[in-house]
């Protein structure tokens, strides 16, 4: 085959350079990635949606599936496997025009796989826009070679993977929905036939029919959403973040409780690592799945209380929610809060409405795996007993034993946190003191409210804010009617649903005058008030308003783009060609310790060779030994073990849960030496604690989570200390 690489790189030399000019010089890398192309992409999938028509929305999905396709299960894999090395790594004289890119991601070229992709599925759904689809897609991979980011057979093959792509998804969508739509949803099938073709007139339809349709609509996009979720975990496009790693390690340490959160996480994350070993997968793979139950069930009740369109596109709308939408992959304490939260919130109402001392069981339950997933559950009773001041008929249940019982077993599932914070000094208590600032004399400030307001406005979708908060203040005005015997009418529920949300963003907004508030802290209240809003906007589409399809439409366009980014915030990049700095991106958090711990990894190595003898790894923050014990495989394996790799520094007091595992404590690895990892963003002298921990001490170096140093995000200044005293 060298006849086949010296052709290729001829073929590279001549376009690269050879017809290099000033005019190509600004054209290619324009098509290659500019600011306008993401914004003129968001704005034409909006405009398809919205007036696109049935083929539009058609197209916009397999033109999606096509992307997943090509990019996610050939392109990225193949790049990985291949490690084919970019042109400049090898011809130092070739022409860069663009962003380097991953120096060993060469082989096939991303950029035309996704043009192919789009391109096919255009020209497939709208026969005459090959007159432009067809060329754009040849302009970007020819502009790949010319930027010199990668040869010519790379993007010859992204060509015809994208194409495959394109061409397998049109066609395989087109026969699915032939299929499985014709059995699902006859009605539907019987008004669009073809994907790609025209809507025929719907004549006389049965209301409950189309109900059942968007029933099993709402099914099929939850199931969809778990099988691309579940796929986006196994392809490990982001890290884990620090909480995850740390909790991880808690997995491996099943106890009653922890140092500052209940046992549910680690309980969590054992599981699905048992499943799926110690990977991000493995981590994670229990969040994807809540998401889907929590569909299910906000479907179900949805469609109770409203209508099944309704609950269908609420669905839809909490995935254009960004807190939510995100939580629905990283595996943290939230998920499982709003699990449990919200199958105490339903189980109640129905508890409540039928006098069922069997729901009140359930709600009991669900009320202890909220206390034992997060410590915001206590908002939960407040919640439940303000519903009961407002709504004086429905007092009579606490005359019954079902409540009582309900809060019995609630109280029996604290007995664990409990039990473990006596044995050790009610360590929680103060940790969670310390972090509202209870702990420090209260100085009235305005500096954390702005912090929190404009956090719950973006991560929450500003359309969904808005019509959620109109929803809050308006419905007041519909009377409280209902029967002595409590029964539910409307304007109850949404007292009920205000109830169950409004006192957590009303107790966290007055703690921003004296503390920081982060903004998963009131996510247990999105969800409650999310609901209010839709069953109010409901009865006011009911009553003839335009302004709910307005707040779907405008919720959807402006909320699905954004998650998507927040999924992978590369795209940017991929589709401008210019990249979102590090100091904003939000994935800073997820991303880096895949360059940084082999450097770590390697120092410790060296230090071994140099001494002869073992190095462990002392860290600043018991986030970062999460991160590089799951990260540097040597360290992962020590795990659980009695002599594990990386620790914390010591400190006089308890500060994370490593200060009650012995085998993480200092004194036992008296005369070893160790490698300190410090996170700094300007250089440090050495700490004094190691002068007085360690006989000798030495900076060794930095390392960033960049090849440039001037973009890295984190650097890691490392320390070699010998000989522990």
């Amino acid at each position: 085959m060298d006849w086949l690489s010296a052709l290729d790189l001829a073929a590279f030399r001549s376009v690269n350079q050879t017809i290099a000019n000033p005019v190509l010089d600004v054209v290619m890398p324009f098509l290659t990635g500019n600011r306008f192309s993401l914004p003129i992409v968001v704005l034409g999938i909006v405009w398809l949606l919205a007036k696109g028509g049935s083929r539009g929305r058609a197209f916009v999905l397999v033109a999606a599936v096509a992307l997943l396709l090509g990019d996610s299960v050939a392109v990225r894999p193949l790049k990985k496997a291949v490690g084919r090395a970019r042109p400049y790594v090898d011809h130092p004289e070739t022409r860069l025009l663009v962003g380097q890119g991953n120096p060993l991601g060469s082989f096939p070229s991303g950029h035309s796989a996704n043009a192919a992709a789009v391109a096919a599925v255009a020209v497939l759904f709208y026969r005459r826009s090959w007159r432009f689809a067809v060329p754009l897609a040849v302009g970007v991979g020819v502009s790949r070679v010319y930027n010199g980011a990668h040869h010519p057979l790379d993007v010859l093959a992204g060509w015809g993977f994208g194409a495959l792509a394109g061409i397998g998804a049109t066609y395989g969508t087109e026969a699915l929905w032939r299929s499985l739509g014709r059995w699902m949803f006859p009605l539907w099938w019987g008004r669009l036939p073809s994907l790609r073709g025209d809507p025929v007139p719907a004549g006389r339809e049965d209301p409950a029919d189309l109900g059942r349709h968007w029933i099993r609509a709402g099914y099929l996009l939850i199931g969809v959403l778990l099988v691309v979720r579940l796929l986006y975990l196994r392809a490990a496009v982001i890290e884990l973040s620090e909480d995850e790693a740390y909790q991880w390690i808690w997995s491996k340490h099943l106890a009653l409780s922890y140092y500052s959160k209940p046992p549910g996480i680690a309980v969590a994350q054992w599981i699905g690592t048992s499943l799926f070993g110690d990977t991000e997968l493995g981590v994670r793979f229990l969040s994807p799945v809540f998401a889907a139950v929590l569909g299910l069930m906000l479907l179900r009740f949805v469609a109770t209380h409203a209508d099944a369109r309704t609950a269908f596109l609420f669905v839809l709308m909490v995935t254009a929610a960004p807190l939510l939408s995100v939580g629905s992959v990283l595996m943290t304490i939230d998920p499982l809060l709003v699990l449990f939260w919200t199958a105490a919130m339903m189980s109640g109402w129905k508890a409540i409405t039928e006098d069922s001392t069997k729901q009140w069981l359930w709600t009991g339950l669900w009320w202890g795996g909220a206390f034992l997933s997060k410590y915001s559950s206590p908002f939960l009773w407040a919640s439940v007993a303000l519903f009961f001041v407002i709504w004086p008929p429905a007092r009579i249940r606490l005359r019954r034993p079902g409540p009582w019982l309900a809060l019995l077993v609630n109280l029996a599932c604290t007995l664990p946190v409990l039990l473990w914070n006596q044995q050790h000094g009610w360590i929680t208590v103060t940790h969670l003191g310390e972090r509202g600032g209870l702990a420090q004399e209260w100085h009235p400030t305005l500096r954390f409210f702005g912090d929190l307001v404009g956090a719950v406005w973006g991560l929450l979708n500003p359309v969904l804010v808005v019509a959620a908060g109109i929803a809050c203040f308006r419905f007041w005005r519909e009377p409280a009617t209902g029967s002595r015997g409590a029964s539910a009418s409307r304007p109850m529920l949404l007292r009920y649903l205000f109830c169950l949300g409004a006192p957590v963003f009303i107790f966290y907004i007055a703690l921003t005058f004296r503390a920081r508030v982060l903004p998963n802290w009131i996510v247990p209240g999105v969800l409650p008030l999310a609901l209010l809003g839709a069953f109010y906007w409901h009865a006011r589409a009911a009553a003839g308003s335009k302004a709910p399809r307005k707040f779907v439409t405008y919720a959807l366009c402006l909320g699905l783009p954004v998650v998507v980014l927040l999924h992978d915030t590369q795209l940017i990049g991929k589709a401008t060609g210019w990249q979102l700095p590090r100091k904003i991106d939000p994935l800073n958090r997820v991303r880096g310790y895949h360059q940084l711990a082999p450097q770590v990894a390697a120092a410790r190595a060296k230090m071994e060779k140099e001494d002869g003898k073992p190095v462990y790894i002392i860290t600043d923050h018991y986030g970062r030994a999460g991160m590089l014990s799951f990260y540097i495989p040597e360290a992962k394996r020590a795990v659980g073990t009695a002599r594990p790799m990386v620790t914390v520094k010591a400190t006089r007091h308890p500060e994370n849960q490593f200060w009650f595992w012995p085998e993480y404590d200092h004194r036992d690895r008296r005369s070893e030496n160790a490698l300190y990892v410090l996170e700094t963003d300007e250089h440090q002298p050495v700490p004094p604690q190691l002068l007085a921990e360690f006989e000798q001490v030495a900076e060794i170096g930095t390392v960033h989570d960049d090849p440039d140093p001037s973009r890295a995000w984190r650097h890691f200044q490392l320390f070699a200390c010998r000989g522990k005293r």
